[in-house]
């Protein structure tokens, strides 16, 4: 297994991180990771630091109580931001290192259009690494926690500069960098290049983690011996949150009965959100617990019509036998 990353004041004895993906990622869910996989890194849903200094007391009308989690009780746990002021990513970064953060990661990947574009962040930065560096170095002089970056192998193919991105970045203070295998233009289809992000790793000054169709032991084990210093799991644990233990722990094995835990994340969901937002939050989180399952369609058409709490537990209770 990869070696122990030693950060500052933190260690993460096995750097195989839960990636940050947005509307999964939640407390909910990460509560579920975290029983699922005790001593994981897990990260936040990505943060806007404009929305979280706007918006300075939490609102449960909107959902940005998320920005205000109390995170201090979530072992190793990233709280990812993103923004293209500096000031202002520094500010953010301070306020969720005060509600318990265990490092702070930078999005300089996201590749949609209102990050990406409008709001000049995400995978913007990828095309001005000056930038990149001024809001790097900026957050590392607000925070004592460790910071990193999350990036990709570049705009599009006629730009892959990330290299040059993680260096700059590197030199103004963050400690380590996830490389997703694909570009900007990609979004998330076709493969992701291992290949090519190895070529950064080559060049970088810091760890670098992998992240990209990772899904199984044998992806973990590739990686490893490539060279990449740790890993990054996203769209696989989608409806497996048991896959982070299964990745990293010899002899792991499944629970035969999956329905106490999503029971469990149901409970979770509308304790968190209340029953108006959470029924229609957990339906996607339900289908993605079915998928393969024999019945799996019929049961993903009944959730999707259920609005009752108590009916949509009935439903899985059925469906998962418990």
């Amino acid at each position: 297994m990869f070696t122990s990353l030693h950060l500052k004041n933190m260690t993460i004895n096995t750097p195989v991180f839960a990636a940050p993906l947005a509307g999964i990622t939640d407390r909910p869910y990460r509560q579920i990771l975290r029983k699922c996989a005790p001593d994981a890194p897990l990260l936040t849903e990505m943060i806007s630091c404009h929305a979280l200094i706007n918006n300075r007391k939490p609102s449960p009308n909107t959902g940005n109580k998320r920005n205000f989690d109390n995170l201090s009780d979530e072992g190793l746990i990233g709280a990812q931001i993103f923004g293209a002021d500096p000031a202002i990513m520094a500010t953010g970064a301070k306020i969720l290192e005060q509600n318990g953060a265990s490092w702070i990661d930078i999005n300089m990947g996201c590749p949609v259009p209102k990050v990406a574009t409008k709001a000049g962040a995400g995978a913007f930065l990828m095309r001005d690494p000056k930038l990149a560096g001024h809001i790097v170095d900026a957050v590392v002089r607000s925070v004592k926690i460790p910071v990193s970056i999350k990036t990709r192998l570049g705009w599009d193919n006629s730009s892959l500069h990330s290299a040059e991105l993680v260096r700059i970045c590197a030199d103004n203070g963050a400690q380590f960098a996830t490389i997703h295998g694909r570009t900007r233009a990609q979004g998330y289809a076709g493969l992701a290049d291992r290949m090519k992000s190895l070529d950064i790793k080559h060049t970088a000054p810091i760890p670098v983690m992998y992240n990209g169709d990772i899904k199984t032991t044998v992806d973990i084990a590739e990686i490893e011996k490539m060279g990449f210093d740790g890993a990054m799991v996203g769209r696989a644990i989608l409806g497996n949150p048991w896959l982070m233990d299964e990745l990293t722990r010899p002899g792991y094995k499944k629970p035969d009965s999956i329905g106490p835990i999503i029971i469990e994340h149901l409970h979770l969901t509308l304790e968190y959100y209340g029953v108006r937002a959470g029924v229609p939050l957990f339906r996607k989180h339900a289908a993605w617990y079915s998928a393969g399952m024999t019945g799996g369609a019929e049961f993903r058409t009944r959730i999707n019509q259920i609005i009752d709490p108590a009916e949509m537990e009935r439903a899985i209770l059925e469906f998962f036998k418990i």
